[in-house]
């Protein structure tokens, strides 16, 4: 049977690790405890926290106990690696609030029950701290030399390299110290860019307790295009409902280039690795399916399958998407031809694309369409509407719109008191007339 580090190389969660045998050996046997470290910095983590979230999770399902991690200590210096400025220093109010909201958001991806997983808050030991002591006891034990060296504070040092995030090693490698001791913690997990703090983690515990622990880092992910994940022409696409509906994070994976299909299966799905190796033979239509499994299964594990049913019903409404074949992903709960649910997508169940009421009387007067475009928030402004409707991307009711300043009125409602709009193939929004 695959231990957990063999699901980690399968599925391309590992870039670099202090000793590959020896984590393969640690993560043999059950009962083995890591941490990922999380930053305050926003009340909602987004698709870029995604890749440590889901090495936890995969740690849970075999067994391990993970700790995730939220910097509410580390948070009020703010960490310097992948920054070309100093991150703005938030208040210990804010700090702590948004830790709190994190702390909540977490507890969807993992069981804390029974102490099969915990959430600690590094503000709980790091506020505390005497500082002559620390600067004794554990200062000393790091070279400034070594530390400008690490790609973190020396690609800072051209723009300027504060003392408060030079501070920031030592505080990560006290918090690898404290959980080792404290909890037995043996592995921390990261992105790439935390590789230096993270070495002198492992180092710090060699030093003070005689003691071997691992450090894992996972590739930084970006699309095939070369852009950040996460990022659209709407903004950050975040874990929280609130701030990207489920719908609209559905439509982030279905959007999926087709040379990351894969690759993003094996990071952001449970699905057996066997079944996603068959996409590599896929095209067209088949391969659109497989991303209609990604979607539904990214946002059942981050929504919950209500909202990710609710999500893919209006898709199959707005998009007439065909259903997922039987042999592709039997494992997937997604619904497929003949079922009882995939007959109930097919309804007129448009509830989760994005819409916006509009008094009747606006529509009986009429509102030119590059006005409406934008009032409704497809295009940034008004300009932009005029370019999409004359360029041929911008449609009512799924017919082009002829020109910019076409009048929008009531003979343009559909059922239901609706008028859809679409910007290009796949940028859906209603108008419902009231």
């Amino acid at each position: 049977m695959k231990n957990v580090y063999d699901v980690f190389l399968e599925r391309g969660f590992v870039e670099q690790t202090t000793d590959d045998e020896a984590i393969g050996r640690l993560l043999d046997e059950p009962g083995a405890t890591c941490y990922i470290g999380f930053d305050p910095t926003a009340t909602s983590l987004h698709i870029g926290s995604l890749v440590p979230i889901m090495a936890l999770t995969h740690m849970q399902r075999h067994g391990h106990r993970p700790i995730a991690l939220v910097g509410g200590g580390t948070g009020l210096i703010g960490d310097p690696s992948g920054k070309t400025e100093m991150r703005q220093i938030l208040t210990r109010e804010k700090i702590d609030y948004n830790a709190s909201c994190l702390q909540r958001q977490l507890s969807r991806y993992l069981d804390f029950d029974a102490r099969r997983a915990l959430l600690l808050n590094n503000a709980d030991w790091l506020t505390k701290l005497n500082y002559i002591e620390f600067l004794r006891d554990i200062g000393r034990h790091f070279s400034v030399n070594k530390m400008l060296a690490a790609e973190s504070y020396r690609m800072r040092l051209e723009k300027g390299l504060n003392f408060i995030e030079f501070n920031y090693m030592l505080l990560q490698a006290y918090d690898f110290l404290y959980l080792f001791k404290n909890y037995d913690c043996v592995l921390q997990m990261g992105g790439n860019d935390q590789w230096g703090n993270m070495l002198a983690g492992s180092d710090l515990i060699r030093r003070m307790e005689g003691k071997g622990a691992h450090s894992l880092t996972f590739p930084l992910i970006t699309t095939s295009a070369g852009h950040k994940m996460g990022k659209t022409e709407r903004g950050t696409v975040w874990l929280d409902a609130a701030l990207t509906s489920p719908y609209e994070y559905y439509q982030y994976w279905v959007n999926t280039e087709d040379d990351d299909l894969e690759r993003f299966l094996c990071l952001f799905t449970f699905l057996p690795t066997e079944e996603i190796r068959e996409v590599r033979g896929l095209a067209d239509v088949h391969l659109n399916m497989a991303k209609n499994v990604l979607a539904f299964e990214a946002t059942k594990i981050t929504h919950g399958e209500t909202a990710a049913l609710e999500a893919w019903r209006s898709s199959v409404r707005a998009f007439q998407i065909r259903p997922v074949a039987e042999e592709l992903f039997p494992t997937s709960s997604i619904p497929r031809e003949g079922s009882k649910t995939f007959a109930n997508g097919g309804a007129d169940d448009l509830s989760a694309i994005p819409s916006l009421e509009v008094p009747r009387a606006d529509i009986e007067k009429g509102i030119a369409a590059y006005q409406l475009f934008h009032e409704t928030g497809i295009c940034a402004s008004r300009g932009e509407a005029r370019r999409l409707i004359e360029q041929g991307g911008a449609y009512i009711n799924d017919e082009p719109v002829p020109a910019f300043d076409e009048m929008i009125t009531e003979r343009h409602l559909g059922a239901q008191g609706l008028i859809r709009l679409r910007k290009g193939k796949k940028k859906h929004f209603l108008v419902i007339v009231k």
